[in-house]
């Protein structure tokens, strides 16, 4: 499965529709493959990033805010989104993993973050 998480620094970006980095990750048997790709597009598109979604072939969306439109255009092509998430991207992915993220949380910084 691959998981993509709209991006902005290290955190979940805000907005769907303003991002222009993201970061996807392949999971395999609930355990990340390889190093996640960092991927900046030439502007924020929320179509462009929808057609860059189903061509990556991804099976599950990490993001802030989401217009209903480019919502129901994934659920549609059977994407899983998980919206409205607050946080780092590493904790995200993890709780993404263990099956425990959901719509609307906030994700604490991970212990790496914390001796920062």
């Amino acid at each position: 499965m691959k998981i993509l998480i709209t991006a902005q620094g290290d955190f979940v970006a805000q907005r769907f529709d303003l991002t222009a980095e993201v970061v996807i990750t392949t999971v395999e048997n609930d355990i990340s493959v390889g190093k996640p790709r960092t991927i900046i597009m030439d502007r924020p598109s929320p179509e462009d990033l929808c057609n860059m979604i189903m061509e990556e072939n991804i099976a599950l969306v990490i993001c802030g805010g989401i217009e209903d439109r480019h919502y129901q255009f994934l659920a549609w092509k059977k994407i899983r989104v998980i919206d409205f998430v607050i946080g780092d991207y590493d904790s995200v992915l993890g709780k993404a993993i263990s099956g425990d993220l959901k719509p609307g949380e906030i994700v604490h910084l991970t212990r790496r973050d914390l001796s920062l």
